[in-house]
């Protein structure tokens, strides 16, 4: 498996393989696997989801059966085209050839081919140009398995070349060491991996390829989960600072004086987390609730409980503004409790809020790191740069990270290996709710605890896809709409996808932008439908909305790009109810908490992810009053895009929602390099169709590591390990 192609298979082979596929030895080319398969015997089933759903411009392989072969002289330039009709089941593909005449012996009608090329329009029906093939009668076919495999391809490496490179290979390939000890492999049922590796390149049945498949994604989720579950065990090789609760401490003072009810969830999740706590085995706990399920105050709580012990506490926040409104937020709700050194502090006990950026000025930088070292503050507000650059703590018990799909696992195992004697605990907080399958796969290495319950009088959101593209109406409607809340006294949020580039000189007369589209959309002459556009830029939408359909109303501008005193002013007054609406990017996303607001639209919604759009549309609803979120779009009617929109407008879930935007989008964003933080070496897993593997794969993680953490006594483990998520995710084995 570790020999290089260019041993195995030579020069000509090989080097074609590792540059455009970047397969390099054996067993990269063996994980190299069929995208899907043909059946040898007959044309492919006209009902093969893959094959209804072609797209101008990609690449396919089709197995078909010439029907036809016409040739004539071009009209209006010398040169020849030779055009063969082929079926592909119930569909029809021409397959076009320039000044090939010759190819015409090679497709007789009847003959059976795989063609390989690049798919495009032509007379209305799908059409291959200069396509390459490969004829399967007599004795070519006499060589092919029962399916025929197609590979993951490019334009100068074809499918059936790399079917060849692999049949060479498994020919010359010696039987592998095969990772999984017997008993586990008896125990499922799972084939060896030498055959497994066969079969799923030259299976004769479904059943064949079905057994190698789940084999092979047996080891991805056994060594991802080695991987999880190790890495866990190395966190807790040091012990964490025992913070036990008290009955007469900050905590108690903060329950007793707030001004509703937790949820039961709240409550029971706070108590695992306070028994936790309590322990000297670090906390590693991953929270997650739908949005607005009250995760802010059950950390509160952890923190209180922490301080309460004569430690301190951290709240790491993936942006400034986000952590500005944390810092703003928790002394908010801590009242007198949250100002210690202050005039008006509880007299019976108080501890400090201390906000610490990167932007702060000399001076207030130099207090805030002083009261973060020498212990003044009991709470210290940041972003994760507070941890990375080294910042000095009197006697750091918690670290609570906001927003955690920014904050991966190499930064919780920093915090991990802070320099002392102990560990800090951590609370993770996930900003949109996960399937428990996606949990295990990508937080292993953290327990899980569900907020299950909203906090009462906590209202469900309207939301509804307004397809302004085709329906402008819709949205004139909706600036009324907006002109309504305000008259009512309550406020609007206005989102859009980006930021906007600077303009030009004084003076200089500026293009039209996006943002005009809003007032006078640009249509095709033909179809009526709006012309393509680039994202609208809140620089662009907030002075039209100012001067145009929200004239009159109190507009503010905020995006990351504004300078801090900026933004957190501009955040300050709308909290306060000063600004009636907020034109802003994504910066709003978390963390943000005004009930006075009760209407967000989001512009070009379609170009925003469905979980995203769940997160955005939670900053509504926080409040009394009935709230709503419209998801502006110029996608028509039928069209993939406004159908997502309508999907996630039925759906209040924030669970369902994740599992829609699993479906819509490339599982590799989940499961690919992001994970490993380089090449990856996951292929086959899925999270939404492997949840029993993952979770049997964790329990058999922890059998094993119970009794070899390091995996000394399997070697073969240890390589699995490393082959599936790499050496910087596999470094707890040379650890522990």
């Amino acid at each position: 498996m570790e020999t290089s192609l260019l041993t195995a298979l030579g020069d000509k082979t090989a080097r074609p393989l590792a540059r455009q596929l970047e397969l390099r030895t054996v067993g990269d080319l063996l994980r190299h696997y069929p995208r899907k398969y043909i059946e040898h015997a007959t044309v492919t089933r006209a009902t093969d989801r893959e094959d209804q759903r072609f797209r101008p411009g990609e690449h396919v392989t089709l197995l078909g059966t010439v029907e036809g072969v016409t040739g004539r002289r071009m009209r209006h330039r010398r040169g020849h085209v030779l055009e063969a009709r082929v079926s592909v089941g119930a569909q029809w593909f021409t397959c076009t050839f320039f000044n090939q005449p010759y190819r015409e012996r090679d497709l007789k009608p009847g003959t059976k081919a795989l063609f390989s090329g690049d798919l495009s329009r032509y007379k209305g029906g799908w059409q291959l140009a200069a396509p390459d093939f490969i004829v399967l009668n007599a004795g070519a076919s006499a060589h092919l398995p029962g399916l025929i495999p197609v590979y993951p391809a490019t334009r100068r490496l074809r499918s059936w070349q790399v079917m060849m490179a692999v049949r060479q290979v498994l020919d010359l390939l010696d039987e592998p060491e095969d990772p999984l000890p017997d008993t586990l492999r008896a125990a499922h049922g799972l084939a060896s991996l030498g055959d497994a590796l066969r079969r799923v390149h030259l299976p004769d049945t479904y059943e064949e390829q079905r057994a190698a498949r789940r084999r092979l994604v047996w080891d991805e989720a056994f060594g991802l989960q080695l991987a999880m579950v190790g890495r866990r065990a190395s966190a807790t090789t040091r012990p964490a600072p025992a913070c036990p609760r008290r009955e007469d401490g900050l905590a108690a003072a903060f329950d007793a004086r707030l001004p509703f009810a937790l949820t039961g969830s709240q409550r029971d999740v706070g108590e695992s987390l306070s028994a936790a706590l309590a322990g000297t085995e670090p906390l590693n706990r991953l929270l997650q609730g739908d949005v607005g399920s009250g995760k802010t105050i059950v950390a509160l709580r952890a923190m209180l409980q922490v301080v309460d012990a004569g430690r301190q506490a951290v709240l790491l926040a993936p942006t400034e503004v986000l952590a500005a409104q944390h810092a703003r937020s928790l002394r908010a709700m801590l009242g007198p409790l949250g100002r210690a050194g202050e005039l008006d502090a509880d007299p019976e006990g108080a501890t400090r809020v201390t906000l610490l950026t990167g932007s702060l000025g000399a001076r207030a930088r130099r207090e805030a790191l002083l009261d973060a070292q020498s212990g003044a503050a009991g709470i210290v507000v940041g972003t994760h740069a507070v941890i990375q650059q080294g910042v000095g703590f009197a006697d750091l018990g918690l670290v609570v990270v906001d927003e955690q799909h920014r904050f991966g696992v190499h930064q919780r195992d920093e915090l991990r290996s802070r320099p002392g004697e102990t560990t800090p605990h951590v609370l993770v907080m996930t900003a949109t709710p996960i399937p428990r399958t996606v949990a295990l796969t990508l937080y292993g290495d953290l327990d899980t605890s569900e907020l299950t319950e909203l906090p009462a009088g906590r209202r469900p959101i309207a939301t509804t896809a307004v397809p302004a593209g085709v329906k402008p109406r819709w949205l004139d409607r909706a600036w009324e709409r907006v002109h309504e809340e305000v008259g009512a006294g309550h406020q609007v949020y206005v989102v859009c996808p980006r930021i906007g580039d600077e303009g030009g000189e004084p003076g200089e007369e500026q293009p039209p932008t996006a943002a005009d589209d809003l007032l006078d959309p640009e249509r095709d002459e033909e179809t009526e439908a709006p012309v393509a556009r680039p994202p609208l830029a809140v620089s662009e939408v907030g002075p039209m909305l100012a001067e145009g359909p929200l004239a009159g109303l109190r507009l503010e501008i905020l995006h990351g790009r504004l300078p801090t005193d900026e933004k957190d002013a501009v955040m300050r007054a709308f909290g306060e109810g000063r600004v009636d609406v907020l034109v802003a990017t994504t910066v709003v996303e978390v963390g943000v908490d005004v009930p006075n607001a009760t209407m967000m639209i989001i512009m070009d919604a379609d170009r925003f992810g469905v979980s995203q759009l769940h997160q955005l549309r939670g900053r509504v609803g926080r409040g009394s009053a009935p709230s709503s979120c419209l998801l502006v779009t110029d996608a028509l009617p039928g069209s993939p895009a406004l159908e997502r929109l309508e999907r996630l407008a039925a759906t209040p879930d924030g669970f369902e929602v994740a599992r829609l935007d699993l479906q819509v989008r490339d599982e590799g964003d989940v499961l690919g390099a992001q994970q490993s933080g380089r090449h990856s070496g996951l292929h086959m897993l899925s999270v939404l169709r492997h949840g029993d593997v993952i979770a049997e794969a964790r329990e058999e993680a922890r059998a094993v590591l119970a009794v070899d953490p390091s995996l000394a006594d399997h070697p073969g483990l240890a390589g699995l390990v490393r082959s599936v998520v790499g050496e910087d995710e596999a470094a707890f084995l040379d650890r522990l």
